[in-house]
């Protein structure tokens, strides 16, 4: 969607991820690293840990982006797989 005014700039999505959710808080990565809780009263509804959060630039709406987070899921799980690949078979012992 375009917006019909001439000076108007198009809308920035900023992403976050929702690290952990603690009682009324969701405590979320920010773009830069950081994190902050943010209740989740003022979130939307269904959010669990995992999800990535679309934001756009003017903070007007917050919506979980399904597909950025089966995204970064995907790319988590391939680079565990990488990870576990040269990692020996079987138990260790101590």
């Amino acid at each position: 969607m375009t917006d019909a005014r001439p000076d108007a700039q198009p809308l920035k999505t900023e992403h976050v991820v929702v690290d952990g959710i603690e009682g009324n808080y969701a405590r979320v990565e920010l773009p830069d690293g950081t994190t902050a809780d943010w209740l989740i009263s003022t979130l939307p509804d269904g959010l669990k840990e995992g999800d990535v959060l679309a934001i756009n630039d003017h903070g007007e709406s917050i919506e979980i982006d399904r597909q950025e987070t089966r995204r970064r899921q995907g790319k988590a799980r391939e680079a565990l797989e990488a990870l576990n690949e040269g990692a020996p078979a079987g138990d260790i012992s101590l």
